[in-house]
């Protein structure tokens, strides 16, 4: 078992890099401004599902295969960078729809925003990082199973990280509120969530091009 100090500044440092600016905070931002806080409560489960997924592959020999492999790395970071334009495009064409007053035409559900968190949070290079180079820097073999221990920080991250999605929905939606008597906000509202996840695909793209 890990001792006590460890775990402490582990949740410590997990909770500044949660709650500084990222993919993962930027994507609540848009879903939420998007859609409402149910969506963005959504969006923040899904991540958290995908972050629990990654611990699991990582105890169990991601990182292995991503040190092995280093183009699989490099292939994760496409495929994110992909999905995040797709939602990005398809958050403009929401806008041209509703645009042209085919207001009958309905966002995406809860349950799909959650299933496509689950998606985005797999392939966030970000999560991928974290678990491959931050993780086991706390991780003691003299103090047991090296499995379990990852799993346990892993675990912890998880919580940390979906209580600090939640922060970033109630603080999103406070300022949807107070934006929502705004003509101009409700006309951008669309292109405002697409533009902020057409960015964020763009700059993992500029990341693996590097």
């Amino acid at each position: 078992m890990l001792p006590l100090e460890t775990l402490l500044t582990f949740s410590a440092a997990t909770a500044i890099l949660c709650l500084s600016p990222g993919p993962s905070n930027l994507y609540i931002v848009a879903r939420t401004l998007a859609s409402g806080p149910r969506h963005g409560i959504g969006a923040a489960s899904g991540m958290a599902i995908g972050s629990m997924m990654y611990v699991l592959a990582s105890a169990f020999g991601l990182a292995a295969v991503f040190v092995v492999f280093p183009m699989s790395f490099m292939v994760l970071k496409l495929c994110g960078a992909s999905y995040l334009v797709y939602l990005g495009i398809q958050a403009f064409l929401q806008h041209k729809r509703n645009g042209l007053g085919k207001s009958e035409i309905k966002p995406a559900s809860v349950a799909n925003i959650f299933k496509q968190s689950i998606w985005v949070e797999l392939t966030n290079p970000k999560t991928a990082l974290f678990f491959l180079a931050f993780l086991p820097l706390f991780v003691d073999p003299t103090q047991g199973s090296v499995v379990t221990q990852l799993v346990l920080l892993g675990g912890i991250y998880c919580v940390i990280a979906f209580f600090s999605d939640l922060f970033m929905v109630f603080v999103s939606n406070l300022a949807g509120k107070w934006l929502a008597n705004s003509e101009r906000f409700n006309r951008w509202q669309e292109r405002i969530s697409g533009t902020i996840l057409l960015s964020l695909g763009a700059i993992v793209f500029y990341d693996v091009s590097r």
